[in-house]
């Protein structure tokens, strides 16, 4: 095998002589070996020792596999028995300890290889210490109800490797820190108190089996201080005692340890298992960057606490914890990781490098910084071995003299020593450099709390965002650069003021303010949806975590259309957990996807058209995918659906794909038992009550308020009898009711019916119906006569609506899908749209060419308006009552250059609409 020889081509005298001793063990070393262990045991008065005490063991390394000799040193742990197992497991550490260094030194293994060979004999020592003691325990029946059949599992007791070993990059000479726990769930409760005392001792002689320094050295130094309140909690505690701890009092850095968490020994399912039920303390639902603050007060309290200069000289620098260091870059990998890793899964790596390229692979971090600190990070942490080699200390500290850096220089493999310093300088200015920034930040006016921005907050003082120190001082970094944008709006005050709405309706600033820091594109956002959207604004407040989808990639991609928004919902739900996860799984889902559309819309990235079908796109997702997941739930506690399942038609907007930004869903559930009485389950039910409690479960999903808010208000009014009908019908009754009950209105709002959701084949099957339906011949005087009343019942009821509401009202747009929808019905037309079913009537010459374009026109601006209005504002009002951001989308979507214009402009459709549609309706009777 050949090594390399590079740290003897320029040998310190002092050193020479004790390099030639230990060649001296190695008469038939090849002379590449034998350069590597004359400069290894001239550099390394601890190296040297090593070489000396097992020569006969390493002898064979240059003409064996340096990965087969690592195995066998750990395969003989496993074997070690009784009275061997103190100073086997040292012989064990020494010798591996001699191999890496030798294997990393003369260039055959990477750093992976060489944190991953220390880190696996940290694993095997605590497994076979930690099985060797609890045998001992259960012998002696301090461990009630254990038998040796719990020994392989150390009876529950799992030890969770934290910081590098947990990461699987042990350095040289490393503590190993570690977090003891104990599942007490193998205990009844009067054996508790016996069975954690049992793992208390267990504990205490474990770390000392790794610690105790005896002539053969020791093991491993171990440190416990990352458990759960070190101060005052035993040595090893219950897992339910941890898991309360860290869902009440957990803070930051201790959710960063746990990224490099996992069970390295004893019961390592019931690690996996407790690691799993810390996954929401771990990785918060929405983009968390408060963790970014925290992260940096952290390392500004380390500094402080070890008297780090901010100043990088390298004499005594601290290539560990000080600037440019390598803690430095494993904040800036784990505090990004915190911020996203709770919606993107692919970043919870443990390992540093492999985190950073996660990163950038998810468009976090440029490809090239990734690259860039990865190269930094493996240049540490081969300085940080070579100074642990020289003396096996627990060092990270450069030396202090020129001779000190000249043998560090030789030991790295570089003559000359000048150069070395300065590449190693180099590197740690660039890591600085690169890192600092991040913590810092650079968003404008974050230091310059103006004392206008002060006024503001004297009077915003007392709303719920702003009631915490941290969020004032957040909030005092950032509104400088907001406000510099909302003065810039059409109508300055106007903004200022809806921004005071939006805050208003927040519930706490923190984790918000933090975002706007830490992206300084989000303030533009809020800037122009304050300025020309109060409605978004005030659903942003109540739904801050959408903006979590504007940084996460993607927001600005293509529409990816139904099918793929459907199989994307689908796929979070089946990882969400139980049914309450599910639904909250979804309602977060759902409000991404709703203010992006929203946002696309008012930036003219899309037309009111297209939104229209994108709001349809993702209610008809929702129902898609949420629908099995209700029904699952269902089947667990009634059994599985009789007969072929259940349907969602919808009616209306939906069934059209029209839907607005405060569209609610007109549904009609049909079923099919297909002649089956009953379900069979826990808890059967005969086949009419289960589909009636299965749809008011389906509805409850969709309409139920909670922290996440709600995903629709639905209205099932359209379902046959209305609201005395049962609010689920079977597929039979609903075909006799349509074919030979239903009045006119209801065949008028079949038109627009589609199935959405549940099983393809009753979907199908309820489309055959609908085309039965309305395929079959219908009196055209009959279907007049009863618009003319319908007409005349909305006028009676006071439904003609305001001078500015075009929706309702003679020759508005219910007025106009009234007459299209009657059409379509003489017709026999089964097309949905409005404007394919004006398309169609025209071909079948029931209207003018003339006259449908009269009707496409004004039926189009007035769904341009409805779109815009109910993504601007709560409710419709008179344009000229807008802010004028509002009034500048509104004529935009509308192709209208003032008000005035659009106001007159909209008048002459209605009063065009209404004559024809009285006009056509006369020709008709």
């Amino acid at each position: 095998m050949d090594f390399a020889s590079g740290i003897t081509r320029a040998p310190l005298p002092y050193t020479a002589s004790r390099g030639e001793d230990m060649v001296a063990l190695y008469p038939d070393a090849s002379e590449d070996f034998a350069a590597l262990v004359r400069g290894t045991g001239g550099c390394s008065p601890y190296l040297a020792s090593l070489l000396e005490k097992e020569a006969d063991w390493l002898r064979d390394l240059p003409h064996r596999d340096p990965e087969a000799m690592k195995d066998e040193v750990l395969q003989g742990i496993k074997y070690l028995q009784g009275g061997d197992l103190k100073p086997g497991l040292r012989q064990a550490k020494r010798r591996l300890a001699a191999l890496t260094a030798l294997a990393d030194l003369g260039g055959v293994w990477s750093l992976e290889q060489v944190t991953g060979a220390l880190t696996e004999l940290a694993d095997r020592a605590l497994q076979r210490g930690l099985t060797h003691l609890i045998e001992a325990e259960i012998a002696k029946g301090k461990l009630p109800g254990l038998t040796e059949d719990d020994i392989a599992d150390a009876g529950g007791m799992c030890i969770l490797a934290m910081g590098k070993m947990g990461a699987g990059e042990l350095n040289y000479s490393s503590d190993i820190d570690l977090i003891c726990l104990f599942d007490e769930t193998r205990f009844n409760s009067d054996d508790y108190s016996t069975a954690r005392a049992a793992f208390v001792r267990v504990t205490r002689a474990l770390m000392a089996l790794m610690s105790t320094v005896t002539e053969d050295g020791y093991v491993f130094r171990t440190d416990l201080r990352l458990r759960p309140d070190a101060s005052v909690t035993p040595v090893c505690i219950a897992m339910e005692a941890a898991e309360r701890y860290y869902e009440s009092v957990g803070r930051t850095w201790e959710r960063a340890a746990f990224i490099k968490a996992r069970p390295c020994a004893g019961d390592i399912a019931a690690g996996a298992a407790f690691l799993d039920r810390l996954t929401p303390f771990v990785w918060r639902r929405h983009l968390d960057f408060a963790a970014i603050q925290d992260a940096h007060d952290m390392r500004l309290r380390i500094r402080d606490h070890k008297a780090l200069s901010d100043q990088i000289t390298l004499e005594g620098h601290d290539m560990k914890l000080g600037p440019g260091g390598i803690r430095e870059i494993e904040f800036f990998t784990q505090t990004r990781q915190l911020i996203a890793g709770g919606r993107d899964t692919g970043l919870r790596q443990r390992e540093t490098m492999p985190g950073l390229y996660a990163l950038a692979n998810a468009d976090w971090i440029p490809a090239d910084l990734a690259q860039g600190l990865s190269t930094q990070y493996r240049a540490h942490r081969e300085v940080e071995h070579r100074l642990q080699m020289l003396n096996d200390a627990q060092t990270h500290t450069l030396p202090t003299s020129a001779d000190g850096f000249d043998r560090l220089a030789r030991f790295s493999g570089m003559a000359d020593t000048a150069r070395y310093r300065a590449d190693l300088l180099a590197r740690l200015h660039d890591v600085a450099e690169k890192t600092e920034a991040f913590f810092e930040g650079d968003s404008p006016g974050r230091n310059n709390a103006t004392g206008e921005t002060d006024t503001y907050l004297s009077k915003w003082r007392q709303l719920p965002a702003l009631r915490s120190p941290r969020a004032v001082q957040i909030f005092s970094r950032v509104f400088p650069s907001i406000l510099s944008q909302l003065k810039g709006a059409a109508r300055p005050e106007e903004a200022i003021a809806e921004f005071e709405q939006f805050l208003s309706g927040l519930p706490a600033g923190v984790q918000l303010f933090s975002l706007f820091e830490a992206n300084p594109k989000l303030t533009q956002l809020i800037a122009d949806i304050c300025a020309t959207a109060p409605a978004l604004a005030a659903y942003l407040s109540r739904n801050a975590g959408v903006l979590d989808a504007v940084i996460g990639g993607g927001f600005f991609a293509a529409w990816p259309g139904r099918a793929a928004l459907t199989d994307d919902l689908t796929g979070q739900l089946a990882q969400a957990g139980d049914y309450e996860a599910q639904l909250d799984t979804a309602r977060r889902w759902q409000k991404e996807w709703h203010f992006r559309i929203g946002v696309h819309h008012l930036r003219g990235l899309t037309k009111a058209a297209e939104a229209g079908t994108q709001y349809s796109d993702l209610a008809r997702a929702v129902l898609a995918a949420l629908l099995p997941v209700v029904l699952a739930e269902f089947a667990r506690k009634h059994g599985a659906a009789p007969g072929r399942g259940m349907a969602v038609l919808a009616m209306g907007s939906l069934g059209a794909g029209r839907l607005t930004a405060q569209s609610d869903l007109d549904l009609i559930v049909i079923y099919d038992a297909d002649g089956v009485e009953t379900s069979v389950g826990p808890k059967p039910l005969a086949a009419r009550a289960y589909y009636a409690r299965a749809t008011q479960a389906l509805i409850t999903a969709l309409t139920a308020a909670t922290a996440e808010g709600k995903l629709y208000d639905v209205d099932m009014r359209l379902r046959p009898s209305g609201q005395a009908g049962p609010v689920a019908t079977s597929l039979g009754s609903f075909r006799t009711y349509q074919m030979e009950e239903a009045w006119i209105w209801e065949h008028l709002a079949l038109t627009r019916g589609q199935a959405v959701a549940g099983d393809a084949a009753l979907r199908q099957d309820i489309e055959t119906v609908r085309h039965d339906v309305l395929g079959a011949p219908h009196d055209k005087h009959r279907i007049v006569k009863e618009m003319q009343d319908m007409r005349q019942r909305l006028a009676d009821a006071g439904r003609d609506g305001a001078p500015w509401d075009w929706k309702l009202g003679p020759g508005g747009a219910q007025d106009i899908d009234l007459l299209v929808q009657a059409l379509a019905l003489v017709h026999g037309g089964l097309s949905r749209d409005v404007f394919t079913q004006i398309s169609d009537v025209a071909e079948a010459h029931l209207l003018s060419q003339d006259d449908a374009a009269v009707l496409t026109e004004a039926r189009a601006l007035f769904a341009a308006l409805a779109q815009a209005m109910a993504l601007l504002v709560r409710e419709a009002r008179a344009i000229e009552t807008l802010g004028r951001g509002a009034q500048m989308m509104i004529l935009r979507e509308t192709g209208q250059t003032s008000v005035e214009d659009l106001t007159n402009h909209a008048d002459e459709c209605r009063k065009n609409a209404r004559k024809l549609i009285e006009t056509t309706l006369a020709a008709l009777s």
